[in-house]
């Protein structure tokens, strides 16, 4: 019985995309050992050719990539889908990592890294990304702003506006937040699913992104107050 509740469950899809060949072929057979389906690419070009196929659940990005960088990469992916991104980022390259975040990615392993790391904040954007803990049908509203949580589409009189699984998760908790303040720890947890650690400015990146795109949408109607030293609250115009 356990086998076949096992087979019910297809292994989630990923694409990894690193020039290190030795590095990237250990790591793949970790992920596999670990459940996961893994294909490799070696280059930004090849990457982005792939991660636009649809058939990934998430893609695991280099920052330093031949032939298309994992910045470029990033940005050519985000133009046509939201599927969830880890950005691999050299360890205290503050630069790159926002630059990463801005761009839509969804979270960041800095090198070097345990592979117990990178599957952790797979499983954690995963995780987020299918279940937000409501009923299908359940759907948040604020003002004009209309979200539907299980189908995970967000609208503005109708009009769809597109966020990445980050993005989205932090929209949620704002909302149902309501007028209360979520604090930054609150953010990195319910929409990363990690512990915020010391300068880590994720959340502010997200929530910077996520605030322009709701600006954009609604005209200035519904926005993300900041608190300071304290957190965000969403504001919208009745």
């Amino acid at each position: 019985m356990q086998a076949l509740m096992e087979d019910a469950t297809p292994a989630r899809r990923i694409l990894l995309v690193d020039d290190d060949i030795d590095l990237s072929a250990m790591l793949r057979e970790y992920l596999e050992s670990e459940g996961f389906r893994v294909e490799t690419a070696h280059n930004g070009v090849d990457g982005v050719a792939q991660a636009l196929s649809g058939k990934f659940d998430a893609i695991v990005l280099d920052i330093m990539l031949p032939r298309l960088n994992g910045i470029e990469a990033l940005r050519q992916i985000r133009q046509t889908t939201d599927v969830p991104v880890l950005m691999l980022t050299a360890k205290g390259d503050q630069v790159d990592r926002v630059v990463g975040l801005e761009l839509g990615a969804d979270d960041y392993v800095a090198k070097p890294y345990y592979p117990r790391e990178l599957v952790a904040r797979l499983r954690a954007i995963l995780r987020r990304q299918v279940s937000l803990g409501a009923p299908r049908g359940s759907i948040m509203q604020s003002g004009k702003l209309t979200v539907r949580v299980a189908e995970r589409r967000v609208s503005w009189l109708d009009i769809p506006i597109e966020l990445t699984v980050t993005e989205f998760n932090m929209l949620v908790s704002l909302l149902r937040a309501g007028d209360e303040v979520q604090s930054k720890d609150d953010l990195s947890l319910g929409a990363l699913g990690r512990p915020r650690q010391s300068y880590d400015r994720s959340v502010d990146v997200h929530i910077s992104n996520l605030r322009q795109k709701l600006e954009a949408a609604s005209s200035g109607d519904v926005g993300i107050e900041t608190v300071r030293g304290v957190g965000y609250r969403l504001r919208s115009a009745p």
